[in-house]
């Protein structure tokens, strides 16, 4: 982290019930079974990340053994995209995607970007403790995830912004990361390109194994975000990002109103 993050906003609370709890989630790991039980650790220390118009909370969601084991249990349980789902549509021209893609969630729930559109598959089990875990961190429910693998540094995401209308915006995206850290860059649409182009810093994050990034409203308004190429990476990271997405039934009558 760097000079953006600010402050603390809540301490971190411990005891003996976690500390069973935390014993016992790593019993079912070893049995290569990842499931729900018990209350989640509360509260988490969260450390602000602020600029102009951006509005993010960073914080540490699980610890090393617990990353590892629901990094493992994903790698079991996910079916990523082929095809042509594995495919985006931009300025005309299709490409590639430079990493693996797969979505889950509610039933019926579709995310559509770049030309493609993405059916959620049911939940898993680690999917579900992984929601969970986010929704007692931070008060907010998701009923949808985009889960990205990144083989090594060579697999990346480029500039955008995740501002797709069937998104809910009173609801910031939860961001977990699993496996290698991996640079995290926020760039303000005003310092990209254009007559009015303005100088503004951008924001560099290193989001860590087992780490939880909220980027909270106004963020994805004004700021682009991008994953970088990097070649010393030799590992690989899984990306799940948490939203919360309206139906196009509530979609319409909210349109109405």
């Amino acid at each position: 982290m760097d000079k953006f993050v600010t402050h603390l906003k809540r301490s971190a609370v411990s005891d003996g019930n976690n500390d069973w709890r935390e014993e016992k989630l790593m019993k079912k790991c070893e049995e290569n079974v990842c499931e729900v039980e018990g209350e989640f650790s509360q509260p988490i220390p969260w450390q602000k990340v602020e600029s102009e118009g951006l509005d993010c909370d960073y914080s540490l969601l699980f610890h090393k053994e617990e990353a590892d084991c629901l990094f493992r249990q994903l790698e079991d349980e996910v079916v990523y995209f082929t095809g042509d789902k594995a495919k985006v549509h931009v300025y005309g021209k299709t490409h590639n995607v430079p990493r693996k893609q797969a979505t889950y969630g509610d039933e019926g729930l579709m995310y559509s970007f770049s030309g493609v559109h993405l059916m959620a598959r049911p939940w898993t089990p680690t999917l579900e403790y992984i929601r969970d875990a986010v929704t007692k961190a931070t008060g907010h429910t998701f009923n949808f995830v985009l889960i990205n693998r990144y083989k090594d540094g060579d697999d990346h995401m480029g500039e955008h912004r995740d501002d797709e209308r069937e998104l809910n915006p009173a609801c910031p995206i939860a961001s977990v990361s699993l496996g290698a850290s991996r640079d995290f860059i926020f760039r303000h649409k005003d310092a990209r390109t254009g007559p009015v182009k303005r100088h503004i810093e951008p924001v560099k994050l290193e989001l860590g194994h087992g780490s939880l990034l909220l980027m909270n409203h106004p963020t994805n308004t004004f700021w682009y975000h991008s994953l970088p190429v990097r070649k010393k990476v030799q590992t690989p990271r899984i990306n799940l990002t948490y939203r919360s997405i309206i139906k196009s039934t509530d979609r319409k009558r909210i349109q109405r109103e």
